[in-house]
């Protein structure tokens, strides 16, 4: 039995213990951690084998009592959930519709050249959210102890009717023009990544800050 578990840490099963939800279908956790549906079954099989999951033929559920899944889940709410990326990078397991948003936008379209107003014990991540997703997002907030109030690193979430999203390094975000538009409605803390913005797309845009910079 012990060997059985040490043999199930892996990077796909921490995703699969992360990803599923109660009544999952195998097919929707492979399509959410991005493996093949061969292998996921393979592991959900001796997760079910160690007591994490009680599967059906067509569902699985979750024991939250087994002492593995437990663990595991406290590794990662211990250690995995006080780094940043790991704020980032866990939002494609959820299976939910959503986008980066104001300031992380304005992070990903120049590429991480402008950062603002950050810092380790002050850390948003705007996000929006589809608004028909808001209870499985914030059931894995939960699960995963990630925070959504405003301190250290957390969540700024917007839920949205309808959300369009763009990709920029394979990342969901606001389209450019809209991102633009919030820089340009914020002009004191954007001015120096709209000039990034204009140099890089090679956007239409006024500024001013280069200029000011060369004068001083």
């Amino acid at each position: 039995m012990i060997t059985m578990k040490i043999d199930l840490i892996n990077p796909y099963v921490v995703k699969i213990m992360v990803a599923a939800r109660e009544g999952d279908s195998i097919r929707a956790i492979s399509q959410r951690i991005q493996l093949s549906y061969g292998w996921t079954y393979k592991w959900v099989q001796d997760l079910a084998k160690a007591g994490v999951f009680r599967s059906t033929k067509a569902k699985i559920y979750v024991n939250e009592e087994n002492e593995f899944y437990q663990k595991t889940i406290a590794f990662i709410t211990d250690v995995l959930a006080k780094d940043v990326s790991f704020y980032y990078d866990v939002l494609t397991l959820f299976g939910i519709k959503y986008c980066f948003t104001k300031t992380d936008a304005v992070f990903m379209w120049t590429k991480g050249g402008y950062n603002i107003a950050r810092y380790k014990e002050f850390y948003p991540i705007f996000i929006k959210v589809k608004k028909e997703d808001k209870k499985i997002f914030e059931n894995y907030c939960k699960k995963l102890r990630l925070n959504t109030q405003k301190k250290n690193i957390f969540y700024n979430v917007a839920y949205a009717d309808k959300i369009e999203a763009s990709y920029t390094d394979s990342m969901p975000v606001d389209s450019l023009n809209e991102t633009i538009q919030f820089m340009e409605q914020n002009r004191y803390n954007f001015e120096p990544a709209l000039e990034m913005i204009k140099e890089m797309y090679k956007k239409k845009i006024k500024v001013k800050y280069k200029e000011a910079v060369t004068n001083v």
